[in-house]
């Protein structure tokens, strides 16, 4: 019984031990995180909202940080007036790598004095992990945009950090 503890002890240790080059290898990076894009939304019922109102958006983008990306989200719809409330919103950002960053959002949709055409105000975005190299990716910032109410056509801008390890 002795030997079998100690054989457990050093087969442990070994694992350790080789699994430590990898670890080190890792560094935990914070940086700044810019992506501009182009989207299309479509409002429509959805369940999953208190309103049972909400929004879904498929666009495509560019950042300095991950390069040419598309992204994807859901959001719910609350109007007050004439100013749209954006709650519960949750973003996918894919690169072309396959590597995909998640956000949570909010913020308000309010008209301008250009026929349909909303701002995109009080926006934030809250990093939660990701896939690949953002796996347990951290961090956020502010989202601001606007869109074309009669069309779901819209620009959009992230800006924040982001915090990951990285090879």
């Amino acid at each position: 019984m002795h030997n079998t503890i100690w054989r457990l002890v050093a087969g442990t240790a070994l694992s350790l031990v080789s699994l430590a080059p990898q670890a080190a290898s890792l560094t935990y990076k914070t940086e700044s995180i810019e992506v501009s894009g182009t989207f299309q939304e479509m409002a429509g019922p959805a369940a999953r909202c208190p309103t049972q109102f909400g929004g879904t958006i498929t666009g495509y983008g560019d950042s300095a940080l991950i390069g040419r990306n598309a992204f994807v989200a859901t959001d719910c719809i609350a109007p007050d007036g004439p100013i749209f409330n954006a709650s519960n919103g949750q973003l996918i950002i894919m690169t072309t790598t396959g590597d995909q960053i998640f956000a949570n959002y909010s913020g308000q949709m309010v008209p301008t004095s250009v026929g349909t055409q909303y701002v995109f105000t009080g926006g934030t975005f809250q990093i939660t992990g990701g896939t690949g190299a953002y796996k347990r990716a951290s961090g956020g910032g502010t989202l601001e945009g606007r869109e074309e109410m009669a069309t779901g056509q819209g620009t959009m801008k992230l800006a924040g950090r982001i915090s990951y390890w990285t090879r």
